[in-house]
Parts: structure tokens; sequence; C-alpha cells
């Protein structure tokens, strides 16, 4: 083939500090990359917002820039794939383009005391059974309320459908298929399913939901599979995937059969496993939620488990406690002793996440003696990641029926060969991190080649994937079990440290 002729997939990857733009050729090879960070916002305690519109203009430029990198025209782009940060809520006028104010981040709390109160009505209890999530305001349909609570005369333009609704997908579709000139409202079923508001067995929006929450279905997008044509950009590409970035990440790692699982390390951390066609409903403190719909095939489900303080840890040991002058060098200093000394770390500096859901839980160095040294404390934080990994795994054990053999793991602390190790000794199970690592933004491009032909089927795609690196198990099983105990006795200490009016 004429290179000049050669075709790509454009996968836009829009995080929670940064926006990128990937080429892949038909082999599902990195061609090449831009990126620019956006502004983070915190007008008050426990709140996080992002300006929509700065993030908006950065794609586009973005998009341009790629191609230009690549030498790469438009009309060679078969397909540009989504994936976005989750739960992130914007509303935004539809006659003018314009938010009606920044986005609340999916980090944001400020909807705490909102969830509180919902959670004493009778119909609450229907809530998880109906959206496969809990009550939590983690997710996008307290932000939607307490906006509309908040701001009274953009109940009625919403209800009327001139106020709209989107997850960070919504937003860059509507805005790259033409914003007021007629850009098309959608989100996929993998951002809905954030919502609290979408019914998991329907796939659609719940009128149940909808009243609980005070949400007007006028507002909402359009729910899509992850894999089909929703529109086409000003140069006629068609955008043709979008996913939520850890579904993104679940399919960037070909993770297609009940069972199989990844675990994405960065700030936090976030596990998802497979569980086939049928939705598992989580006894053990895990999420129910959509894993990907490719076109009219049915969906496939998933268990997931969110870990809010991984890379945070290793950050605030850099950053707070000076002991370290840049995140890689965490390892070296673990390396300097053999064991914890008997220390233990639990991160919770904003409460726990799955699968405790503790959010008055504050952060507890446990077992600490005179004998700890700095590399002690090194060892701890790492420690605590792999077993914050163990409890969810557990969880996952129990409410699946498909026990894990094997986690795949990518993110940005996969560089961190002793945490891998770590990881690996505390689940019992081999640990493989792929060749190419930013599974994000592989995944939407592998869902938007899907849907426009460029690949034939899913098992082509698992042909793509080559193993960089393995790490098998070398903690022998009674120090595993004994180790764990001591982790989870310090995690138990995390509990009611806060207060509602500490809040």
């Amino acid at each position: 083939m004429n290179p000049s002729r050669a075709r790509y997939v454009m996968a836009i990857d829009q995080g929670t500090t940064s926006s990128r733009t990937i080429l892949y050729d038909a082999a599902g090879q990195l061609v090449s990359v831009a990126q620019q960070e956006h502004r983070q916002f915190y007008p008050a305690a426990g709140q996080v917002e992002h300006d929509a519109q700065e993030i908006r203009k950065n794609v586009g430029n973005l998009v341009g820039r790629v191609m230009a990198k690549a030498g790469v025209s438009p009309d060679q782009v078969v397909a540009i794939g989504i994936a976005n940060q989750r739960e992130t809520t914007v509303l935004w006028d539809r006659r003018t383009g314009k938010p009606v104010g920044n986005a609340i981040v999916w980090q944001d709390t400020r909807t705490e005391e909102l969830v509180a109160q919902l959670a004493r009505q009778p119909a609450a209890a229907e809530v998880a059974e109906r959206c496969g999530l809990p009550l939590l305001s983690y997710f996008a349909a307290p932000r939607i309320r307490w906006i509309l609570d908040h701001h009274p005369r953009l109940r009625e333009p919403a209800e009327r459908g001139e106020i709209l609704f989107g997850t960070m997908d919504s937003w860059l579709i509507w805005n790259l298929t033409g914003g007021p000139e007629g850009g098309v409202h959608v989100t996929d079923v993998t951002n809905a399913g954030r919502t609290l508001l979408m019914n998991l067995h329907t796939l659609d929006w719940d009128d149940q939901l909808l009243d609980f929450f005070g949400v007007p279905r006028a507002m909402l997008p359009e729910i899509r599979s992850n894999a089909e044509i929703y529109g086409r950009t000003e140069h006629g590409i068609p955008i043709a995937a979008a996913l939520g970035d850890q579904q993104a990440a679940l399919f960037g790692q070909t993770c297609f059969d009940a069972g199989e699982a990844k675990c994405t390390y960065g700030t936090g951390s976030f596990l998802l496993t497979n569980t086939g066609t049928t939705p598992v409903y989580s006894k053990h403190g895990l999420l129910t939620t959509v894993a990907f719909q490719i076109g009219s095939d049915p969906a496939r489900y998933a268990l997931e488990g969110s870990m809010a303080a991984t890379g945070t840890l290793v950050q605030w040991l850099r950053d707070r406690l000076d002991l370290i002058g840049a995140a890689p060098e965490i390892e070296t200093l673990a390396s300097t002793v053999d064991d914890n000394g008997g220390c233990y770390v639990v991160p919770a500096f904003s409460g726990l996440f799955a699968p405790r859901w503790r959010s008055e839980a504050r952060g507890v160095i446990a077992g600490l003696t005179s004998y700890i040294t700095k590399g002690h404390l090194a060892r701890a934080v790492l420690e605590a990641t792999g077993w914050q990994t163990r409890e969810v795994v557990d969880a996952v054990n129990a409410d699946s029926g498909h026990p894990l053999t094997e986690l795949r793991v990518d993110g940005g602390m996969t560089s961190n060969n002793l945490l891998m190790q770590q990881v690996s000794d505390s689940l019992g199970v081999p640990v493989e991190r792929p060749l190419y690592s930013e599974t994000v933004s592989l995944g939407a491009a592998y869902a938007a080649g899907l849907a426009v032909g460029l690949w034939p089927d899913m098992n082509g795609l698992r042909r793509n994937r080559h193993t960089a690196s393995r790490w098998l198990p070398a903690m022998p099983a009674a120090r595993r079990d004994t180790e764990y105990r001591r982790w989870s006795q310090a995690a138990d200490l995390t509990y009611n440290w806060t207060e509602p009016a500490d809040a």
C-alpha cells in the first residue's frame, strides 16, 4: 500500500488532568501522539472543577496537531474513538453551546449532603437494583440535581431540552459534530451506566430513577453502543466509538471473555473483570457496570473495584514528606530493606473506596516502632497498593464465579517492578503488562476500528496484543495471609475519624 494512502484510527483520550490524541495504524501500532494539560479548579474543600470550554478547545487543537505531526490527512483517518474521564458532569445551553458553569469532576464530593437526603427516601432501596450502582456522590445524577437545585432558572429550560447534560464523551461528540449547528447529542452505554439513571437491563434511561433524582429526560443524550458511527466531524471523519476510560482499558487489554480482568494503576486504581452477558450484582462492595457493547451485539458486563489512593500515596511521600525527589525513586528506597519492618500504611486520604466504601475513614500508619526507617515506610507504601488490590480481587472472586487466574495491568505505576511483584505476591497469581501500556486510547481505537470495518472481529485484536513483562508470585502463602491480615487490621483502624460536622 502506498504509505500516503495508509489508513489510521484516531483515539481521543480525555482524562482528568490532560487530553491526548493518538493515531494508530491498521496493525494497531501507535504512530503519533499529541497532549495538552488543562487547569484544575478547587473552589472549596472537596470541590473539583474543569473548564469544559478549555477542554473542548484543547481537543480541537490536538486533533489537528496529531495529524500534522504524522503527516496524515483527514481522509486517511477512517474513524475517531473517544475515551473519557467518567462521571464528570457538564450542563450546557443547546442554542449557544456555552456551559452553564464549570464541569463538576468525578472526584468532587459536594453532593454528599444531597445523597444523604436521598438515601433516606423509601425509593432509595431500589436504586442499586435498577442501575447496578450504590447511591453515592461519586456518580453523575446527584451532580445534575445539585446544579438544578442551586440554579433554579435552569430547570424549566432543562425540561424543554434547551439545557443539555453530558459526560465528557457527550460534550465532545456534540461539539465535534457541529455544536449549536446540529451537533449530535449521544452517549454510550458505559458512560450512561455511571450516572445512576440508566437501567442496567434495558440500557435506556429509567423513568423511576429519573423521578427519584429529579432529572428531566429531555436534557439527556440518546444512549448508543460503544462501536457505531454517531456522526462526522467538519472534515467528514466518522466518530465511531466512545467508552468510559476504565472500560476502554478493559477493551484495550482484550479482556473480551468472562473472568478476564485488568487493573489500571494511576492516581487512583481501577480493577474491572468481565462477567459476560449477564450483570452480576455484587454482595461484596463492588460496582456492577457495563463493560462494553459492540454494535448490535449483546452488552458485556463487568464488576469494578476502585481504589481511591494508589499513585496519590507515592505523590504524598514525595511532595509532603520529601522522602523522595521523584516518584520512580520510591522503588530504589523500598529496595534498601527486605520487608516493611512491621509497618503498614492505609491511604484513606479521603475515605476508602471498594470494597469498604467508608467515606469517613482517614489514613493511618500502623505498627510504628523506633526500628522503622524511611525504607520500611517506602516499602509499606508500595505494599498498600498490593493489599488494596487483594481486597478488591477477593470481592471479585466471591461475587463473580470466575476466580481470577491472572491480572493484566496498565497505567503509569506499572513501570515500578517492585510494586508489580508486590501485587503478584499479594494476589498469588501472575501479573502481566502489555507491550503498549496506553490501553485506554488503544481500547477506544479498537472499538472505532471495529465499527468501520478496519478490523474484522475481536479475535483479530487479540493477535495485536504482546506481553512486555510478567511477574509470578514469590511470597509463601502463609506469609501472604499473615501480612494481609495485619494490613486489614490497620485498615479497620481508619474508620470513624470524621463526622458529618467535620466535613
